[in-house]
């Protein structure tokens, strides 16, 4: 009799998690019926979890490029129907191979988005998709040979990307609670009494609500957020008004261009990337669902992701990635049905064809994404804490996890610190804390655990 170990661990992971209401329990399996009712609420809060995420470095490129008004809507369309696809990829395997099958929400990755801001503003955005094409095509290499490196990433890696991830997003959270970087009104008591708000509803609801109320207790928060920041006058309903109903997306719309520089540079934060897309995958498994990815997961996760973003070139689609606060949801409500976000890819096609839907995405204030957001980093960082756990705490391991995000977290807190390298290497190794953390922690692990290890083995034998 063939068991499948996999559809095993996924329902072991379920049982134990599972909420006591029996009227939810579709929810907690990745393959079950569930009612719009349940689909509604619970896809809209990835959405509203997503938005600004998915939107903002469309809107970063197109400056540094010096982008028209409506070729900037068209990258942040773009970006839109290119989150959309890429999630649905995740979900619904092509030819079973490119895909993971497992509950990940794709969009625009931040972490390429200093190294698209040099590229755009030295070579122009023909560029920046010519650099994408190749890359997308290295890191859907990687993915295919996947199994035979996964060595390089066993659990005391993965765990210090995942922890390196979530402590990378904490100041994101608090400058989004403040009312976003470069606002007029940063750190003012109105932007931080709507995060606290926002905060409350949410926590109140996840640790003391049940059934739906507590699964969707970030979109709730977000809405009572909304409604407070809408009476203090807080939000801007300018691009609701000024947006068209319908666009179409002309391929080849921004030229491709093939240049050496942008080529190397994109490729290498591709790979880089790809490891961190490992961290939030196996995030994704261990926290909601008790176990680690497969190769055959891990494999299609990393050829779909490569898949997208090479297509996503010839449409003008910036570089997709994982998000990390919706890999917290996943984890936080241990919801994995792909109905859910099945249903948030589709909306976010649909927005992505219909700029007036978009807009009304785009006019949530910052402070209530902060304030719905800062318990999913936390879990973020909590589920790293936990699978660095998992792999043992050896003498070893601490070395790995403690000497990787002392360098990761160090370069990154400390401005200029790379001033007299060229300007390439600050902007990989000193704006982002997983990059280095992530690269440091696949060379220690390697030193350590699989060179030195099997020798200090022969030595005892001997």
């Amino acid at each position: 009799m063939r068991v499948n170990l996999s559809q095993s661990a996924d329902e072991a992971g379920v049982a134990k998690t599972m909420p006591k209401d029996k009227k939810t329990k579709g929810l907690f399996n990745y393959d079950a019926k569930v009612s719009f009712k349940e689909l509604a609420p619970l896809g809209l809060q990835h959405v509203a979890a997503a938005i600004a995420g998915i939107v903002t470095p469309g809107i970063m490129v197109a400056k540094a490029c010096k982008l028209s008004g409506s070729d900037t809507t068209l990258i942040i369309q773009t970006s839109l129907i290119m989150a959309g696809i890429a999630t649905l990829i995740q979900l619904f395997p092509i030819f079973r191979r490119f895909g993971s099958r497992l509950p990940m929400m794709m969009g625009a990755s931040f972490a390429t988005v200093p190294i698209l801001l040099i590229i755009g503003g030295s070579y122009g955005i023909g560029s920046i998709f010519g650099a994408q094409l190749i890359g997308g095509l290295v890191v859907l290499t990687m993915g295919f040979f996947l199994k035979y490196i996964r060595i390089l990433f066993p659990p005391i890696v993965t765990g210090t990307v995942i922890l390196s991830i979530g402590l990378s997003l904490f100041p994101v959270a608090v400058k989004y609670m403040a009312g976003g970087a470069g606002s007029a009104t940063f750190g003012s008591v109105q932007n931080w009494s709507v995060a606290i708000v926002t905060f409350i509803v949410v926590f109140t609801l996840n640790y003391f609500g049940k059934g739906l109320f507590k699964l969707a207790s970030i979109l709730i928060g977000m809405i009572v957020g909304y409604i407070l920041a809408l009476t203090m006058g807080m939000v801007n309903f300018g691009p609701v008004q000024s947006a068209s109903f319908m666009q179409v997306i002309p391929p080849m719309h921004f030229g491709i261009r093939f240049d050496l520089i942008p080529i190397l540079l994109l490729t290498i934060i591709f790979l880089v990337d790809a490891v961190q897309s490992i961290g939030q995958f196996t995030a994704t498994t261990m926290g909601a669902m008790d176990r680690q990815p497969t190769d055959r997961e891990l494999s299609g996760a990393i050829m779909g992701k490569g898949l997208i973003n090479t297509l996503g070139s010839f449409f003008g689609g910036l570089a997709v990635g994982t998000f990390g606060q919706n890999v917290g949801l996943v984890i936080e409500t241990k919801v994995i049905n792909k109905y859910i976000l099945t249903f948030s890819s589709i909306f976010l096609v649909v927005a992505g064809f219909v700029p007036k839907v978009a807009s009304i995405l785009t006019t949530i204030p910052y402070a209530v994404i902060g304030g719905a957001t800062i318990s999913v980093f936390a879990t973020i960082a909590m589920t790293g804490i936990r699978t660095i756990v998992s792999a043992g705490l050896s003498s070893l391991n601490v070395g790995i996890v403690g000497l990787s995000l002392a360098a990761g977290v160090g370069v990154a807190l400390s401005p200029n610190c790379l001033a007299g390298f060229p300007a390439w290497v600050n902007t990989v190794f000193g704006t982002s804390e997983v990059i280095l953390t992530t690269i440091l922690a696949v060379i220690l692990n390697l030193v350590l655990n699989i060179i030195k290890k099997p020798e200090k083995a022969q030595a005892t034998k001997g």
